[in-house]
């Protein structure tokens, strides 16, 4: 990021404020100020709406000191109004609208949810924790680094589908950018596409993650071989029955049927 940014993450309580918040906070190497660690610290349990008031600018001032430091923020805390939200003034903000109700009654009532045109950000799936990619990345385009650790796919993609996208959605949680490698086998079996459609293809798919992969052309791997002491793991990821089901030779055999591939 060119400059240090105070994000605030806001939303009822229970919303998925906290899991977010600590998930990005690790992502851009922000400071997470989460809003009942500082009310403890502050010994204030005041929820009126003067100690509402009291706890924006106890966190904005919080923040305002750690961008000093030279730090990025992330205050996590509910936030309410439109009145706590000016007073934090925060360069970046993301409501969590993931639920309609939160546990209490009181800041349920007081609770004004913000205009559309002032968020940067609208959550709505409680707990996803891709999101923080696709928010670190809008906040700060992502740029590709070979010295970073990197999760490696290696597959045909003949055509990429649905199974392969949730196994990518899970590998790229294991590091952050995942390398595509496409086997060289069109023309080999029932294999019809060249590597420039499936590449088309895999970008297409994961449009929102184009910054954090990288795609390329291998030989026709068939087997991975290793002596002792390799500094990676080699790891099988599960998903779903349903997902593991999908089959791309299935798929081939459809497109053919609908005349889609010869």
């Amino acid at each position: 990021m060119k400059r240090n940014i105070k994000i605030l993450i806001m939303g009822l309580p229970g919303s998925g404020k906290s899991f977010l918040s600590e998930r990005l906070a690790k992502l851009i190497d922000a400071v997470w100020l989460n809003a009942d660690a500082v009310r403890k610290e502050a010994n204030d349990w005041d929820f009126s709406m003067e100690g509402r008031l009291r706890q924006a600018n106890r966190m904005r001032d919080l923040s305002e000191q750690n961008l000093k430091k030279g730090k990025n923020v992330i205050a996590d805390f509910v936030c309410p109004t439109k009145k706590t939200r000016l007073d934090f003034n925060p360069d970046f903000l993301i409501w969590m609208d993931t639920i309609k109700e939160g546990r209490f009654q009181d800041t349920n009532k007081i609770f004004e949810k913000p205009d559309p045109k002032e968020v940067d950000f609208i959550v709505k799936e409680k707990n996803a924790d891709l999101l923080k990619y696709l928010i670190a990345d809008k906040i700060s385009p992502y740029k590709w680094d070979n010295k970073k650790p990197t999760a490696q796919m290696l597959g045909r993609w003949q055509p990429w589908h649905k199974g392969h996208q949730k196994l990518f959605e899970e590998i790229i949680k294991k590091t952050g950018q995942v390398n595509i490698m496409v086997r060289d086998v069109q023309g080999v079996g029932d294999n019809p596409f060249d590597f420039n459609t499936v590449e088309k293809n895999i970008f297409k798919a994961l449009d929102i993650y184009k910054n954090r992969i990288k795609v390329s052309l291998v030989p026709n791997l068939t087997n991975i071989c290793y002596g002792r002491g390799v500094g990676y793991k080699i790891e099988e990821i599960v998903l779903d029955k349903d997902t593991q089901n999908i089959s791309a030779t299935k798929i081939r055999e459809q497109l053919r049927k609908d005349g889609k591939l010869k």
